[in-house]
C-alpha cells in the first residue's frame, strides 16, 4: 500500500462503515460489519491463515461486505464506493482486485439459491463468507431477522402463508409474500450445510440447533400450546 499503514487503511474503512451504514437498521448496522470482521479474524486464525497480506484482505472484506447491499442501496453510485476506497487508499491492484471479488462475485446467499457457488474459492472468500453467514443464525441471527422483518413492516407469522422452499434468485430478492419466520425456512435454516470452512461449519452447528429450538418454542407458543 502506497504510503498508507495497514493500521491507518483499516480504520479509513471503519469510518466509512460507520458513515455509510448509519441509516440502516439494526439488522444492517456498523456493529454487524464489526461482528463479522471480528468472527472472520478468528475463523481465519482456527483454518491457520497467517500471512499478514491475507489476514489483510480478511478483515477489509469483512468490513466492507455491505457497503452497497442492494437492499439499502439508494444511488446507484454507491456500488462504487468500495473499489473507489481501495483505490483512494493505496491498495494495491490484486489486493483490491482480491477484496472486490469476494465481496461483489457471490458473497451473499441469493448467488446460491441453486446451488450453485459463484464467487472466490479462496480461503479468504471461505472465513469471510462464513462469519457473515454465522451473524445471520444463532441467537445473533434471530434478533437481527425480526428488526429486518420489523423495519420492513413484515408480517411475524401466517399459518396459511407456506414457507417459499424452491427460489429462483429474483423471486428471493423480490420477497414477495414473506413473513419474518418463513424467512427462516428460506433462508437461515439451509446456511449450515453452505459453510466453506471447517471452523465455519464447527460454529454453525451449535447456532442452528438453537434456531431450531426457539422455532419448536416460537410455534407451540403460537398455538397456545405452550
Amino acid at each position: 500500500m502506497a504510503n498508507t499503514s495497514k493500521e491507518a487503511v483499516v480504520k479509513n474503512a471503519e469510518k466509512l462503515v460507520e458513515m455509510m451504514m448509519k441509516g440502516n437498521d439494526a439488522s444492517h448496522d456498523s456493529a454487524h460489519a464489526f461482528r463479522v470482521r471480528d468472527l472472520a479474524l478468528s475463523l481465519a486464525r482456527e483454518e491457520h491463515i497467517s500471512n499478514p497480506f491475507s489476514l489483510l484482505i480478511v478483515e477489509l472484506a469483512a468490513l466492507l461486505h455491505d457497503i452497497g447491499d442492494y437492499k439499502y442501496l439508494k444511488d446507484p453510485s454507491e456500488e462504487k464506493i468500495v473499489e473507489n476506497f481501495l483505490a483512494n487508499e493505496g491498495v494495491d491492484i490484486l489486493m483490491s482486485s482480491t477484496i472486490l471479488a469476494i465481496i461483489i462475485k457471490g458473497m451473499g446467499f441469493k448467488e446460491e439459491i441453486n446451488g450453485v457457488t459463484n464467487g472466490s474459492n479462496s480461503r479468504e472468500f471461505g472465513v469471510v463468507q462464513d462469519a457473515d453467514r454465522l451473524d445471520a443464525i444463532g441467537a445473533i441471527g434471530i434478533a437481527r431477522c425480526f428488526t429486518f422483518g420489523g423495519s420492513r413492516n413484515r408480517v411475524l407469522h401466517d399459518p396459511n402463508i407456506q414457507p417459499r422452499l424452491d427460489l429462483s434468485k429474483d423471486q428471493y430478492m423480490k420477497k414477495e409474500e414473506q413473513t419474518t419466520v418463513n424467512h427462516f425456512h428460506e433462508k437461515l435454516l439451509k446456511l449450515k450445510d453452505l459453510m466453506k470452512t471447517k471452523a465455519g461449519k464447527k460454529r454453525a452447528e451449535k447456532r442452528h440447533k438453537f434456531m431450531e429450538e426457539f422455532l419448536q418454542e416460537f410455534y407451540e407458543e403460537w398455538a397456545g400450546k405452550a
